[in-house]
């Protein structure tokens, strides 16, 4: 089979590396790809992954067998749908039922009809309103956009007055355009989160392993949040207890309400976790796999991606054995300097070679190719991955490989894996 991905991040090089496993796909392309993915995948630089048209357009021109969407965005904008109503056979869910993650709203009014726990919360679309009602809450408190909004459309504030600018910022401030024009506001849950991602047809649902990812740009999560700075898996904290609780109160509930309202889910649901004292809480759903936990989470899936992929479009899921290696995976994020704030690209980056000689997978981020050199072109620059029969071994491994890479102002975290922060 003749296969396109979208997309061009770390995530897509991971999926893309395990499709090139496959012994189903006979070639494999990628739009826009990056440095990276060009290793095991043919780039189209110039389709970008928003452009719906152009990756239709692009499927026909090459006569691709099958295509995977694998960024938020294309598909919000139903690049699914358009390629499925050219007769291209997609993997992800059409737009409506991306809107599990495209609109924030719209997954907490399903949680609320359907009994799901989540936190507690009121939406506005007036931003008067909104200031009103903070002046009857109490902090913590969490402001969310309803729409995409890159990783940043949430705000935990630590006092009221914080809540309120991020409030006016959103709806009155336009800093995420549309996707902030409504907002969600919601109590603080406290607990550990932990990610689950899971493949689904819409008539059934199997979880992947557990991953828990760290967000913050500094040690001991401090600073900025940012798309993550390192991820594991399987979570220790994710036991076989909380993994029944969370099938029976959450996942098949999710599964069930989605059918209820009239629309199927093919694809991947990713479930982002909060361990409160009450039990599994849902802090959000995404509509695909997440950017950094897939770089931790695929190294792991002893199955055919490829296979499992066209039994999740054509609705034959419960037909595929889905196995995991007994390992686990730990993923050291290397960021440009000053990320997620303002960097400079084109730094030359080295090192690579020698951190896969070390048994690791180097996933590319935010890497291009001017002239013979590998130079930096974004925030997440490179994720490394490396496996361990244990937490430690995995940790320590990927941090060996990490540190043989090098480019100017690299920095990363130095306490992934770590279970307290």
């Amino acid at each position: 089979m003749k296969v396109l991905v979208i997309g061009g991040g770390g995530r897509e090089h991971a999926v893309c590396k395990k499709l090139a496993e496959s012994p189903l796909v006979s070639e494999l392309l990628c739009a826009p790809g990056n440095a990276g993915i060009a290793q095991v995948a043919r780039c189209v630089p110039d389709v970008k992954a928003t452009d719906v048209e152009g990756i239709v357009a692009l499927a026909r021109r090459e006569g691709v067998d099958f295509v995977c969407v694998t960024p938020d965005d294309p598909l919000a904008l139903g690049c699914v749908d358009a390629l499925e109503a050219a007769g291209i056979p997609a993997f992800g869910p059409i737009a409506y039922a991306a809107q599990m993650e495209s609109s924030k709203i719209f997954s907490k009014n399903l949680m609320k009809k359907y009994g799901i726990p989540t936190a507690k919360s009121e939406t506005f679309t007036d931003c008067a309103a909104a200031l009103a009602y903070l002046d009857t809450q109490s902090a913590p408190i969490v402001v969310k956009a309803d729409g995409l909004a890159l990783g940043k459309g949430v705000v935990v504030a630590a006092t009221i007055e914080e809540a309120k600018q991020a409030v006016r910022e959103m709806m009155e401030g336009g800093r995420f355009g549309q996707s902030g024009a409504r907002v969600l506001i919601e109590e603080c849950m406290v607990g550990r989160e932990v990610t689950v991602l899971c493949f689904t047809d819409g008539k059934t649902l199997v979880p992947m392993v557990a991953s828990q990812d760290h967000k913050r740009v500094f040690d001991g999560d401090r600073g900025p949040n940012t798309g993550g700075m390192g991820a594991f898996a399987p979570s220790p904290l994710f036991t076989p207890e909380i993994a029944a609780r969370t099938r029976e109160e959450i996942l098949m509930p999710t599964l069930h309400a989605m059918a209820a309202e009239g629309f199927t889910f093919k694809g991947v649901l990713y479930v982002g976790l909060m361990l409160t004292a009450d039990g599994p809480k849902v802090v959000e759903y995404n509509a695909r796999f997440g950017d950094l936990e897939t770089q931790a989470v695929l190294p792991l899936l002893d199955a055919d991606l490829m296979q499992i992929m066209m039994a999740v479009r054509e609705q034959r899921l419960a037909e595929v054995e889905i196995r995991w290696k007994p390992q686990s995976a730990a993923c050291i994020v290397l960021a440009s300097g000053g990320y997620p704030g303002k960097y400079e690209g084109g730094k030359v980056i080295t090192g690579i070679a020698q951190a896969e000689a070390m048994g690791a997978t180097v996933y590319h981020a935010g890497t291009r190719r001017e002239g013979d050199a590998l130079v930096t072109a974004g925030g997440r620059v490179l994720g490394v991955t490396a496996l361990g029969n244990t937490l430690r071994e995995a940790v320590d491994a990927a941090y060996a490989a990490a540190r043989q890479i090098h480019f100017e102002g690299a920095h990363m975290r130095s306490d992934i894996g770590s279970l307290d922060c």
